[in-house]
C-alpha cells in the first residue's frame, strides 16, 4: 500500500517574492513544505493529485522550471562545492570521525588543486527533511558532494532526477539515479570473512549498523562467504559515536566473548574501539580472537598489533567525487565509480 502526503493548505498564499527562483520561493507561495514542491514537480505520487496539480499551476504562473536553480548555479559561479553529510542513521556520529576527516582532507586538497573552495555541512535529516534541497538551492555553491548515503536513499534519488551537478559517496546500487562514487562494499565483507576463516575462526561476530547501506553490503557480503564456508555469523548492532559504540561493544563482549573467535568490525574505527576493550578484558588478539577492519585509515598500521583491514582507496575515490562533479558541472552525465577493495593482511589476523 503506498502512502499519500495529504493536502496542504494551499488556499492559504502568502505574499509573493518578487522573483521565484528557488524551490524554497515556489514553496512560501503555496505554503507547504519545500521536499513537497520538489516531489510536485517531479510528479512524484506519494503527493496526493490535487496537491500536485496546485504545486505545478502555481510553478507555471510564476515561470519556475524544476532545473531553475541547476541553471541558474551554471551562469552563475561561486567558486565553491557544498560537502553535507547527512546522519540520518545515526545522529551523535561525530564528523572529527577518522574516515570522514580522512577523506575530507583529500577533497580539500583535491578541489583546491582545482580552484574551488569548500563548505562543509552536517546535518541531521529527521530536523529538516528539506537538507538537500535547501542546500542546493542556497546559491552559495556550484554544486554538492554528499558522504554517505545513510537512511536517506530515496531523498538523494528525487534530487538526482532535477539536480545534474551532484555526486555521492556511498554504495552503488544496479538501476539507481544519482552518481556514486565508493568501494564494493559486498567483495569487500567477502575478503574480510574468508581472512577471518582462514586464518582459523568459525564463530564470527559483524559489529557495526547493518541500516546504512555501506554496512548492509559488508554484511551481505560476510553472509555470503559465512554460508558458503560453514561458519556462523551473527550481527551485533554498533552505533557510530564514539561513548556509544565503545558501551555497546563492552556490553556485547563481556556477556559473549567466549561464542566467538572472530570479529569483522564494518569500519575501522569500530575495530579500534573493539581493540581497546579486548584489551581491558585481557582476551588477545589474535591468539583467542581475530580480527578485521574496513577502511584502512592511516592509522590502522599503528595499532598494536597492527590492524588487518580492508583497504578502500579514499585519495582515489576523493579525486573520482571531484572530476566527476567537474564533468557535471559541464552538463555531462556521468556514470559511477565502483573502486576496487583490497586486503591488507597484519597482525590482528
Amino acid at each position: 500500500m503506498i502512502s499519500v502526503i495529504e493536502d496542504e493548505k494551499l488556499e492559504i498564499r502568502p505574499k509573493a517574492p518578487r522573483a521565484v527562483r528557488t524551490l524554497t520561493d515556489l514553496a512560501n507561495i503555496a505554503g507547504v513544505s519545500a521536499g513537497t514542491v520538489s516531489r510536485a514537480l517531479a510528479g512524484n505520487s506519494l503527493v496526493n493529485t490535487k496537491t500536485r496539480d496546485r504545486i505545478q499551476a502555481l510553478a507555471r504562473e510564476y515561470g519556475f522550471q524544476p532545473n531553475q536553480m541547476a541553471s541558474k548555479l551554471r551562469r552563475q559561479k561561486t567558486g565553491v562545492i557544498g560537502v553535507i553529510i547527512p546522519l540520518g542513521h545515526d545522529r551523535r556520529q561525530q564528523i572529527s570521525d577518522s574516515f570522514f576527516m580522512t577523506l575530507l582532507g583529500h577533497l580539500a586538497d583535491e578541489l583546491t588543486e582545482k580552484g574551488y573552495d569548500l563548505m562543509l555541512r552536517r546535518v541531521v535529516p529527521e530536523r529538516d527533511e528539506d537538507w538537500l534541497d535547501r542546500f542546493i538551492g542556497s546559491g552559495m555553491i556550484d554544486g554538492v558532494i554528499v558522504i554517505g548515503q545513510s537512511n536517506q536513499f530515496e531523498r538523494i534519488e528525487e534530487v538526482a532526477d532535477g539536480y545534474l551537478p551532484m555526486v555521492v559517496w556511498g554504495n552503488h546500487q544496479e538501476g539507481q539515479r544519482h552518481c556514486v562514487v565508493g568501494a564494493d562494499n559486498r567483495l569487500g565483507g567477502r575478503l574480510a570473512t574468508e581472512r577471518l576463516i582462514a586464518a582459523g575462526a568459525t564463530r564470527i561476530a559483524f559489529l557495526g549498523d547493518t541500516a546504512p547501506f555501506e554496512f548492509a553490503a559488508r554484511f551481505a557480503g560476510a553472509q555470503d562467504v559465512a554460508s558458503r564456508l560453514g561458519a556462523s555469523l551473527r550481527a551485533v548492532s554498533t552505533h557510530l559515536s564514539p561513548e556509544q559504540t565503545r558501551k555497546e561493544i563492552a556490553g556485547f563482549l563481556s556477556r559473549h566473548h567466549t561464542e566467538i573467535d572472530g570479529i569483522f568490525a564494518a569500519s575501522d574505527s569500530i575495530a579500534f574501539a573493539a581493540m581497546q576493550e579486548l584489551r581491558r578484558l585481557r582476551i588477545a588478539v589474535p591468539d583467542a580472537i581475530k580480527l578485521v577492519g574496513f577502511d584502512d585509515l592511516p592509522i590502522a598500521s599503528q595499532t598494536i598489533p597492527p590492524l588487518t583491514t580492508i583497504h578502500q582507496d579514499i585519495m582515489a575515490g576523493a579525486q573520482g567525487l571531484v572530476e566527476l562533479l567537474l564533468r557535471r558541472l559541464k552538463g555531462e552525465a556521468t556514470e559511477s565509480l565502483v573502486l576496487p577493495p583490497r586486503l591488507v593482511v597484519r597482525g590482528t589476523a
